[in-house]
């Protein structure tokens, strides 16, 4: 069954006022969902819909950190990084925005028709510019990305080519004076190469996902002891460093019985979540 549409014109009360302030502001938003969550604190988390794993541990990790910290997530509810940051949202209940480039009865492919409507069900929002039963076209998604930036108070690029739909969403969004951040890739992949370059452009590195919450102006409440909120081979490689004052790779690898690649995933992760920091060669735990 699909879900219940009804119009906002611009000159709506509910209408958003950050909306209005962007270059060609839609002169409608059909919406579907709980509209309160368009006055709220907000951060677009978006990426391209090819990922690594990488990508999407962290797509899923921030969206999660973002809505534990009374944040709404907005994406454009895409395959891949999009739907991971919907997805770590959700599953501590938090509360999402997905900005549609067709009519909201068109929504697909299916598994993301079915993530909107989880998103519905948990007191999300879905928007779009678009009729709902008007197909989605590949270049109404371009013009779509700019009121994802514009809903958010900042943008946060996962993981994105250098061809991505996300490069553009960032354009908008330095252009309407939100922040933009970009997280760190391999520079050896293609997968990261265009967030990469938007940190060499001037987006922020976001390398620890509450100094994005922090600029918002936002307190986050410090986090129960470090080693609760980690499980399995991340809580190994914790217990591993906390016993130094500055422990190389290659002794964590031998702690754990771990191999190379794996720690540096696991390290890079916990990087991010503010868990370890590396300096000269060795890691630490995070002051």
């Amino acid at each position: 069954m699909d879900p219940k549409v009804f119009k906002l014109d611009i000159n709506s009360e509910e209408y958003p006022q950050c909306l209005k302030e962007i270059k060609d502001p839609p002169a409608q938003l059909y919406c579907s969902g709980d509209i309160s969550l368009l006055h709220d604190r907000s951060i677009a988390v978006i990426g391209s819909r090819k990922y690594t794993m990488y990508g999407k541990t962290v797509a899923l990790m921030i969206g999660k950190r973002l809505a534990e910290c009374g944040v709404t997530v907005v994406s454009g509810l895409a395959i891949g990084i999009d739907a991971f940051a919907h997805m770590g949202a959700l599953e501590v209940r938090g509360r999402v925005i997905g900005v549609l480039g067709g009519g909201i009865y068109c929504m697909g492919p299916r598994s993301n028709y079915e993530l909107m409507m989880r998103g519905l069900e948990a007191g999300g929002l879905v928007v779009s510019e678009y009729e709902p039963d008007m197909p989605a076209k590949a270049y109404n998604f371009p013009k779509r990305n700019r009121i994802i930036s514009g809903l958010a108070e900042a943008v946060v690029v996962v993981e994105a080519r250098v061809s991505s739909g996300s490069l553009i969403t960032a354009q908008f969004a330095a252009e309407q004076g939100r922040s933009v951040y970009a997280v760190p890739g391999n520079i050896n992949s293609q997968f990261s190469a265009g967030s990469n370059l938007l940190i060499r452009d001037g987006a922020y590195p976001l390398i620890v996902i509450d100094d994005a919450v922090r600029d918002l102006g936002i307190e986050t409440e410090p986090e129960a002891e470090v080693s609760c909120r980690l499980e399995g081979d991340e809580l190994k490689v914790y217990k591993a460093v906390s016993g130094y004052n500055g422990i190389s790779a290659d002794k964590v690898c031998a702690e754990c019985g771990m191999n190379a690649a794996a720690v540096n995933s696991l390290v890079t992760v916990m990087e991010i979540k503010g868990v370890l920091q590396t300096y000269a060669g060795k890691i630490y735990l995070a002051k």
